[in-house]
């Protein structure tokens, strides 16, 4: 395992009360405290905080997150303050994903069916091969680090290792190749395949983009080699290797052969049970099936729908919670749980969701009861795996403050750049459209933007067309807009192309527009999760990336919530001033460039953009260049790594030229 140390990169140096929640939060982890908060005020540099305690205690990271599009923006943080280190990004690989259902009200079976994307099932991979081959590990994860992923154990027992001078017989390394799921290459060569010529190996791992090339002539490994998977250039030469396998749940023979033989007993008995019952029909089902998954374990080691035998692979009693991510962590691993007061009731809420489907799947003879083994971890399971866990949030919720003793409570509320929260007022209902004009209006004519939340879609498509009938620059924002649109809208908002976005949640997490001086929050006083106290403390952060930020509720009643929030973000706001005040810091609007996604290409060098001399890729190889860079580009699209798209968007439009 290697012993590099993680190194932080900045320009910037901790500030504000970053230096005091740093210690104290290194304090607390070295004296052992197992839950610590860092109740953290929207803008404050909460991500630089993390990287610089993960810097000081140099210990493998899991970061969760609840979305892809937070996982993927935090992650791109990450990997800038530690470009020298294993910062990898572990979400579910799935494009699209039907899971395997019965509808016994129409006898409707639904098959298993699902899009895998293969620029993230590296990413996957590559997290996993980094935890168990060095320790300066950081993994920004999704809720998808609870799910099953097969035998650690397993994994790492099956590598293969190989080291120059090694006596090694060719056709011994392709069996154990295709034991561990790499398939011979034949028309394409991808990720998780094999290619033979003579006495040499290429083998493309699953984890990376770079091509493994072994020789072993006379029956030993004579080079080690890493090349270029496109145009076979030779990146450096290795003395030794490892090769994890091509897919996470990989076994042994012998415990294929074990668990076989645990299935056909278990399925004798689910067999005779429904014979009992007079439902013969499900107990023909249960046997033809069983026994057909049995017959492709045996001849393949694979079958589709394998995790529904993870009890018996693994040699597991009933009910024994599946391995997943966490597992492959050192026991002194540290967990930050990014926006935790969304992120921790996610967690609670995986298990019952997949529980009930399964049951039915069972009950009607499609699976056996050991299906049920095939689940995301319970939450006292996921508590279970927690070595040391710092809940990061604007707005802690009450498991976090159940967990943390009052002193590890650490505040984060100074900004580094002196902004202040903004200025919250409440305005009657009545005539309130008049009053958002008026607003608007005023805002617009000193050059800066408007956010307005409201409540549902239709309230919010009404509202743009009112505004766009008074000739103003306005679009609305909801889910229903595909994610390219949505980039695009909000780059216009920042350009001044548009002047308001109405919307709904969407406004709450994750948009750092300092452009936006003014929110509108209507129908504040409405009960419910859109205007509980955390919700409404999230919205009025959106303004405070500008000087002049201010924030209308309207509404007719205060309720506990809007109190609540009002009363949290003037306890803040008084806070910075005085800290302003003492240090003479002068509050400045931040300046962020705004990117054209249409024109950044003749500018962006981006880091994560692999740039290609098209003269040395073969032509046969352009195409599968075409759809590797196409995956890439869809994933940035989704991620709202917009500038990243378009640089893989022109990348491939100049390769699909060259091939006409």
């Amino acid at each position: 395992m290697q012993n590099k140390k993680f190194k932080l990169i900045s320009d910037y140096k901790p500030t504000g009360d970053q230096p005091k929640a740093i210690e104290k939060l290194i304090g607390g982890l070295n004296k052992g405290e197992k839950h610590q908060t860092l109740l953290g005020a929207t803008g404050t540099g909460k991500t630089f905080t993390m990287a610089n305690i993960v810097n000081e205690l140099q210990r493998p990271t899991l970061v969760l997150a609840h979305n892809k599009t937070l996982a993927a923006q935090l992650c791109s943080e990450f990997q800038s303050f530690f470009p020298d280190n294993a910062v990898s990004y572990f979400v579910s690989y799935y494009d699209y994903y039907q899971p395997e259902a019965y509808l016994p009200t129409t006898d409707t079976y639904i098959e298993k069916d699902a899009s895998i994307n293969a620029e993230i099932e590296k990413f996957r991979h590559a997290a996993t091969h980094n935890l168990l081959t060095r320790r300066d590990v950081l993994i920004v994860s999704s809720v998808s680090c609870i799910y099953g992923l097969g035998s650690v154990e397993d994994y790492e027992a099956l590598a293969i290792k190989l080291e120059r001078g090694q006596p090694y017989q060719r056709d011994r390394l392709l069996r154990l190749l295709t034991d561990i799921q790499y398939r011979r290459s034949a028309m394409e060569f991808k990720q998780g395949m094999f290619h033979v010529l003579g006495d040499t190996v290429e083998i493309f791992p699953p984890s990376g983009d770079t091509v493994i090339r072994i020789e072993l002539p006379f029956d030993e490994i004579e080079t080690i080699q890493e090349v270029d998977s496109f145009t076979g250039e030779l990146i450096g030469d290795m003395q030794e290797v490892t090769i994890f396998p091509a897919a996470h749940n990989v076994t042994t023979r012998e415990k294929i052969e074990r668990a076989v033989s645990g299935i056909r007993e278990d399925m004798n008995l689910r067999e005779k049970e429904l014979l009992q019952m007079g439902e013969l029909a499900k107990a023909e089902r249960i046997k033809q099936r069983t026994e057909y998954d049995m017959e492709m374990l045996l001849e393949t080691g694979y079958t589709t729908g394998i995790e529904n035998y993870v009890r018996y692979l693994g040699n597991r009693e009933p009910g024994t919670p599946p391995e997943t991510l966490l597992d492959y962590f050192p026991e002194d691993f540290l967990l930050f749980v990014d926006e935790s007061h969304i992120s921790i009731p996610q967690i609670g809420g995986m298990h019952e969701g997949n529980l009930s489907r399964k049951r039915t799947l069972i009950d009607y003879g499609f699976r056996l009861p050991s299906a049920l083994d095939n689940r995301p971890l319970k939450f006292n399971e996921f508590e279970e795996r927690v070595n040391q866990a710092v809940y990061v949030s604007a707005t802690p919720g009450k498991y976090e403050y159940s967990k943390t003793s009052k002193d590890q409570i650490v505040e984060q509320i100074i900004r580094p750049t002196g902004l202040i929260d903004p200025v919250v007022t409440i305005h009657p209902k009545k005539n309130q459209i008049d009053h958002i004009m008026a607003e608007v209006q005023r805002t617009i004519k000193n050059g800066e933007r408007v956010l307005i939340t409201t409540l549902t879609k239709k309230s919010a498509e009404d509202l743009t067309k009112f505004l766009q009938d008074a000739d103003q620059k306005v679009r609305y924002l909801h889910s229903d807009i595909e994610t390219m649109e949505r980039i695009e809208i909000l780059r216009q908002l920042r350009a001044g192309d548009i002047d308001i976005v109405v919307g709904i949640n969407l406004l709450r997490e994750g948009l750092d527009l300092p452009e936006v001086s003014f929110i509108a929050i209507l129908d504040a006083d409405k009960p419910g999760f859109l205007r509980s106290r955390d919700a409404l403390i999230q919205t009025i952060g959106r303004a405070a990336r500008n000087v002049k930020g201010h924030v209308i509720m309207y509404a007719d009643v205060m309720t506990d919530a809007m109190k609540a929030a009002i009363e949290e973000t003037d306890r803040r706001r008084a806070i910075q001033v005085a800290y302003n005040k003492k240090h003479g810091i002068t509050p400045k609007t931040i300046l962020k460039a705004i990117k054209d996604i249409a024109e950044e290409h003749t500018k962006a060098k981006l880091k994560n953009v692999r740039k290609y001399d098209h003269t040395k890729i073969p032509k046969d190889e352009k195409k599968r260049l075409v759809e590797e860079l196409e995956a890439q580009m869809a994933l940035a699209a989704e991620n709202m790594e917009f500038e990243k798209a378009a640089d893989l968007r022109d990348e491939v439009e100049l390769l699909k030229r060259e091939l006409k």
